[in-house]
């Protein structure tokens, strides 16, 4: 057994949706807790997602770089989520490769944020502190050395809040402030003295006391952060709080006396809806006093607001950047004349249509904003998982937005290439369909790399979760959710262009009504729009209206009300005129597919689907637990209808459906541990009574204890065609036909991976036994190479429910009168580019045309992350 030599080639993953879950390190680098895993991505890089972390076990929400020594080459990151861990991990500046250093659970619920600094030790020596916030209503002091981390403190809340925002800050001579807050309208001030000059090391670590408690907001207090005032190191410090409330509140810390804290600046305002105070707490860090007073009120914001980060410009200024539940960030900075703070800066987008849910536009809020080094890119989470970039342009003064990555937020529940393998549909539980291609002109591409692979399109945003997706050829698709029909979709004229443009998929169809193709070029709409509260993406096709003046794409503003044909206008020169991978804004509106017809039959949820390589069958099955539901249903896409009767074999649900390569065959797995193979009619038994169609397939075979436990999938080898035996010639110097070998997979829950091997098509030859293959945990998902390799194997995909992946290599040999089968070699996918959870599909990748291009995986995880891994070797 030997390791895979594996190359990635795709990683997508949305990110989780809370406040603290990503940070941008002083290197460039952004991790971001997704489901159990933190993702890393540089967004220098037009590839995307660079690694996939896997460790914790439960959902992350707080995610944190540790600043680093001068000439460090490893930077640190902290993690710590639901399942109560804090997990401390080394990345390797040169080489980009990442480990876990140590998992600590010390808190008794889940870690809300992280907040971290270098605190002086003995000499000239720093250590990095660490601070948790936890669900448990304590907060904890942590030191860590650059190989594991050492509990110092714990600290019980006041009244058992629950900590959602900390920050720490040091003053010059060691002394440091905690500043804590969350479900609680109060923020809690800790100070800790500076360490003692006694050649002890400061063993004991910083002791945190409690000072103060700073009044003010009206709601729960989601972010803090602390700056100094001016680089200088006698400087005032600011602290930013933000709350539920809609204001951001800002407090002035000094060293001295209150007298001349007031002279510092402060502000008495009584109105009616507030009250303003210039009320001085009065704080101590071992024998330096301080004074802590309100400075100022920023209004601006409509809903929560999430986050509040301090960035200081290249040129002194101080910028504070705001992230809020209103769709939108806020850049502010102090008036040079008067020091009040104003918004010099609005990113984001005000929702077109009153009232819209995030299905049809509303985004749904920002969840957190982050500063680039320097200060001169943001980026935002919105409520889909996808990341918005906004960089600044100096010269027009002015923020654009260009293009970051995204993914699914939940279990990536099927996976579909195009029959050309030019783009990749995946579907997903959280109820959205995603198109992914590779960008044949970016960056990379013109560097010399693979092609970066990005979301082109999100043909389907539904209001159910997904379960299945089968391609019905290079425009059209079919997927099956948790409401009892299948939804077929068409490529729009838009989206089609756009895919030939920048992935070089198949060129739109003729829109010329006299071609050759005018009956289907008519069918083809310009673009697709979903009602308010609709389930169905309704055509709309491009008509010569005047097209009022919008802004650029993810520009901020309100646009000007349009009518359905002139909005349609939009969809489609929005989509004509992007020379790189559509922006958040244009995937989730101007991208839709429109859905030409519904599929009825099913009582339950649908469970699985396949459709033929010729998109001419539709076969589906749907969530039984009785004879009467586990059927298999055909349906026939030249009339859309369902032909009878419904094929009966399984008792339990029906977990794969999966179409030979040539058609002939259908192979169905379920849950009752049975198989069963149905076999295309012959042509004179097609129709029945008045002529009629009915179901064009018949039971081959059934086995009813195909393994021990339930089977989760199988999948089709291609056709094996084997040199047929010395003397069995036609005569007459004709060849001798080659004999013909089938041969499906099966994986279970019993562990085991079992190949089913046939030799030749007639009625009463049946499937035989093969080689089984046992691993270590449930066997979840397989796929076989669609091709024989040039030395004439099989090759089979692995995925399992612990995450681990596999690819056997199976020769197939004629044997007397059977034929036979046998693993002839197994590669394991290295462990860090395994799974954390289950593996629920993959997919090869078809051949585009070059015979010697590698071999590409497509993985669909329960942990919501989609990834396309290249094999080299094989």
């Amino acid at each position: 057994m030997a390791e895979a030599i594996v190359e990635r080639r795709y990683l997508s993953a949305g990110s989780n949706r809370y406040a603290g879950a990503a940070d941008w390190s002083q290197d460039g680098l952004v991790a971001f807790g997704s489901d159990s895993n933190v993702c890393l991505w540089d967004p220098r890089d037009p590839r995307g997602i660079s690694q996939i972390l896997s460790g914790h076990t439960a959902h992350v929400r707080a995610v944190t770089f540790l600043p680093r020594h001068d000439g460090d080459k490893t930077l640190y990151l902290a993690t710590g989520g639901d399942d109560k861990q804090l997990r401390l991990w080394a990345i390797d500046a040169a080489s980009g490769s990442a480990s876990c250093l140590q998992s600590v659970q010390e808190h008794s619920g889940p870690i809300n944020r992280i907040a971290a600094l270098l605190y002086p030790a003995a000499g000239n020596a720093r250590r990095r502190i660490v601070v948790t916030g936890a669900a448990d209503a304590t907060v904890k002091v942590w030191a860590f050395d650059g190989a594991q981390v050492a509990l110092l403190q714990t600290i019980k809340t006041a009244r058992r809040f629950m900590p959602l925002a900390v920050a720490l800050h040091g003053w010059d001579d060691g002394g440091l402030v905690l500043a804590v807050a969350g479900t609680t309208n109060a923020i809690h001030i800790f100070t800790a003295s500076p360490p003692a000059d006694d050649g002890n090391d400061a063993a004991a670590g910083p002791e945190f006391t409690p000072q103060a408690a700073l009044p003010g907001h009206e709601n729960w207090i989601g972010s803090l952060d602390f700056v100094r005032e001016k680089p200088e190191p006698d400087s005032d410090v600011l602290l930013a709080s933000a709350s539920q409330d809609k204001y951001i509140r800002l407090w002035r810390i000094h060293q001295g006396t209150a007298l001349s804290a007031l002279n510092a600046g402060g502000l008495a305002l009584t109105t009616d809806a507030l009250t303003l105070t210039n009320k001085i707490h009065k704080i101590s860090a071992g024998a330096t006093r301080y004074c802590v007073m309100f400075e100022a009120l920023l209004l601006g914001h409509e809903d929560w607001i999430y986050t509040a980060r301090w960035n200081r410009a290249a040129d002194g200024r101080l910028q504070l950047l705001s992230a809020s539940a209103d769709n939108s960030l806020a850049v502010w900075e102090p008036d040079p004349g008067s020091g009040i703070w104003i918004t010099a800066a609005r990113l984001g987008e005000i929702s077109r249509e009153k009232g819209a849910t995030t299905a049809t536009g509303s985004i749904g809020g920002f969840w957190t904003g982050l500063w680039s080094p320097g200060g001169a890119a943001v980026i935002t989470l919105g409520r889909t998982g996808s990341w918005r970039r906004w960089d600044y342009d100096a010269a027009e003064d002015a923020w654009k937005q260009t293009f970051a990555v995204s993914g699914h937020t939940r279990a990536v529940t099927g996976v579909s290439w195009s029959p050309d393998g030019a783009y990749l549909l995946s579907t997903s539980s959280d109820q959205t369909t995603r198109l992914h291609a590779p960008w044949l002109a970016g960056p990379s591409a013109s560097a010399g790399s693979a092609p970066s692979w990005h979301e082109m399109a999100r043909p389907q945003i539904h209001g159910y979760d997904l379960n299945c997706i089968s391609a019905l050829g290079p425009t059209s698709f079919v997927s099956g959710a948790d409401e009892k029909l299948m939804r077929v979709f068409a490529e729009p004229r838009a989206v089609a262009r756009l895919l030939n443009r920048l992935a070089g998929a198949a060129a739109p169809l003729d829109q010329d009504p006299s071609a050759s193709s005018s009956l289907s070029a008519r069918l083809v709409p310009d673009a697709a729009d979903m009602p308010v509260l609709g389930l169905s993406n309704k055509a709309v096709t491009d008509v010569a209206a005047p097209l009022p003046d919008a802004p650029a794409d993810g520009a901020a503003g309100e646009p000007a009300e349009l009518a359905p044909e002139q909005d349609a206008v939009r969809k489609v020169s929005a989509l004509d005129a992007l020379a790189h991978p559509p922006l958040e804004e244009s995937l989730s509106r101007h991208t839709l597919w429109p859905e030409t017809e519904k599929l009825y039959g099913h009582g339950y949820e649908l469970s699985c689907l396949a459709a033929t390589r010729d998109g001419g069958l539709i076969a589906s099955a749907c969530r039984a637990s009785s004879l009467n539901h586990a059927v298999v249903r055909v349906f026939e896409t030249a009339r859309w209808t369902e032909l009878h009767p419904p094929l009966p074999s399984h008792a339990l649900t029906v977990t794969r459906l999966r179409f030979s390569e040539d058609d002939a065959l259908l192979l169905s797995v379920g849950r009752d541990r049975a198989w069963a193979v149905w076999r295309r009619r012959r042509r004179g038994r097609q129709a029945g009574e008045g002529g009629e169609r009915t179901n064009p397939l018949e039971l081959a075979q059934a086995n009813a204890k195909g393994h021990s436990r339930m089977v989760l999938d199988g999948a089709w080898a291609p056709v094996v065609r084997l040199p047929a035996p010395e003397g069995t010639g036609a005569g007459d110097g004709a060849e001798a036909e080659a004999e013909v070998v089938r041969v499906f997979a099966t994986a279970g829950r019993d562990k085991t991976v079992k190949v089913w091997v046939r030799k030749g098509d007639g009625e009463g030859v049946q499937f035989e036994p093969g080689p089984v293959v046992t691993e270590e945990h449930a066997v979840t998902a397989v796929d076989f190479v669609p091709e024989v390799t040039a030395d004439g194997r099989l090759l089979l995909a692995v995925g399992t429910e612990a995450g681990r992946l596999a690819v056997l290599a199976l020769r197939v040999a004629a044997d007397g009168q059977g034929a036979k089968a046998e693993v002839v070699e197994t590669w394991r996918v290295p462990a860090p580019l395994c799974l954390p959870k289950a593996v629920l599909q993959l997919a090869w990748r078809p051949r585009r045309g070059d015979a010697a291009a590698e071999r590409e995986l497509a993985i669909a995880g329960e942990d919501g992350s989609l990834r396309i891994y290249a094999f080299p070797g094989l």
